[in-house]
């Protein structure tokens, strides 16, 4: 069957599902651009959705790949997370050849964002499908006549069996952030990093790719454009206080995030970009 995009309800809203070549498929709603599901073609489920995550937009849909912009976290004055990933998006491109399905999603400005953030922009992000392969684009477009700042994030929420199973490599000889350890900066010094306790880590000016390992599972992580990485994982704790999250929700996910920490200025009538690439291996 040839790479299809067609428009679908995904629990009560409205969204798109990507089918790639050889069955891979992909779901991304128009509530935060966020892609909501992908399978490869073996019909695995690569992404975590939790099962209890609210979809009415009253909230950020957990699980995914929420957008987190023009604020990570909560690094500023703005909601966590910012604010486009309740906001409905638009459609501006759809695109399917042989080997890919891609979409393109933008939100603008208007008086609710200027509201909370006085700057005129445009927000494109850009998912495309092949076999065993998600890419994702960020485009941030500053379409006002003074310069602004920006931190953000692709959330990226990865599936696994049990999170206690899996090792992540490619993070050796990088300085991080400990957010679990009252932000002390440490230098990871493993060959990999194993999950045994609540992790909430931003590793800064990382280059190479990581690569996620569990059993016969593998999944390359690249990102481009956004200097750090973020692993996250809330434990049995922290999860225990996520209403949004079932209380085993954090054995079955690791968060593996292209991030900008940092501000990052786009000069008037400029753009940036940045972008996430999994591959299944």
């Amino acid at each position: 069957m040839k790479p299809s995009i067609e428009e679908i309800e995904f629990h009560g809203i409205a969204a798109l599902r990507l089918n790639g070549p050889q069955g891979a498929s992909a779901v991304i709603s128009k509530l935060g651009a966020q892609v909501l599901s992908w399978t490869t073609p073996d019909g695995r489920e690569r992404l975590f959705l939790s099962d209890k995550a609210v979809f009415d937009g009253s909230v950020a849909i957990r699980g995914g790949i929420p957008v987190c912009w023009p604020q990570f976290a909560g690094l500023g004055d703005l909601p966590k997370h910012g604010f486009v990933r309740t906001r409905e998006w638009q459609v501006s491109a759809r695109r399917c050849g042989d080997d890919y399905a891609l979409l393109t999603l933008e939100l603008a400005d208007d008086e609710a964002t200027r509201a909370l953030w006085p700057h005129p922009f445009r927000l494109e992000l850009t998912v495309m499908i092949e076999a065993d392969r998600l890419d994702l684009e960020l485009c941030v477009a500053n379409t006002g006549t003074a310069a602004f700042a920006f931190t953000g994030a692709l959330h990226t929420y990865l599936r696994v069996v049990q999170v206690e199973d899996v090792t992540l490599e490619g993070l050796y000889g990088h300085d991080y952030r400990d957010a679990a350890k009252g932000d002390v900066v440490v230098r990871d010094t493993g060959t990999h990093i194993a999950v045994e306790a609540e992790m909430d880590r931003v590793y800064r000016r990382v280059k190479r790719p990581q690569l996620l390992q569990a059993g016969n599972l593998s999944l390359a992580v690249q990102g481009q454009g956004f200097p750090d990485v973020v692993v996250w994982n809330p434990w049995v704790e922290k999860c225990a206080t996520l209403t949004d999250m079932p209380a085993d929700g954090w054995r079955h996910m690791l968060c593996v995030e292209a991030v900008a920490e940092q501000p990052v200025v786009v000069p008037a009538g400029e753009e940036w970009y940045g972008r996430q690439t999994l591959v299944a291996v």
